[in-house]
């Protein structure tokens, strides 16, 4: 189980506050895909996805990213039992649709950088401790079904 303080959870709440789910998921998953193409397997039912601009303009990428980020919200609401929230997705993931499970942490990589840049300056050094270890947490959870 994992402890939060109540200045991790403050910062990881005023993360969530500032989250325009719209704007970073598209760009988070675009740029994950982009950066490991090797990811984009997983959407090859997600039509065209030659290149960078194909794949940030494609609106299924777009909400799937939506879908993504505010898959999050679960783990926020419920931070003292992440792993029990996520143990269904967990199952599907691994069983149903075969998803390499570093991939999880691929995202959430690229889902912090992309929180920072939108934040800038207001994303310190604390709040983006406290974002990692609630993301590492959640993609801990994401890969339980695969130990």
């Amino acid at each position: 189980m994992v402890e939060w303080t109540d200045d991790e959870r403050a910062l990881i709440a005023k993360v969530f506050s500032t989250l325009n789910y719209e704007e970073v998921g598209p760009a988070a998953l675009s740029r994950c895909l982009v950066v490991y193409p090797w990811t984009q397997r997983y959407f090859g039912n997600f039509g065209n996805l030659y290149n960078a601009d194909a794949i940030t303009t494609n609106p299924m990428i777009a909400a799937h990213g939506i879908k993504i980020v505010h898959g999050l919200d679960k783990a926020l609401k419920n931070m003292d039992n992440i792993k029990e929230t996520y143990a269904e997705l967990s199952i599907m993931h691994s069983e149903k649709l075969h998803i390499d499970p570093d991939n999880f942490r691929l995202f959430s990589d690229v889902l912090s950088i992309t929180v920072a840049a939108r934040m800038g300056a207001a994303f310190t050094m604390e709040m983006q401790a406290a974002w990692q270890k609630f993301l590492k947490v959640v993609v801990s959870a994401l890969g339980r079904q695969y130990h």
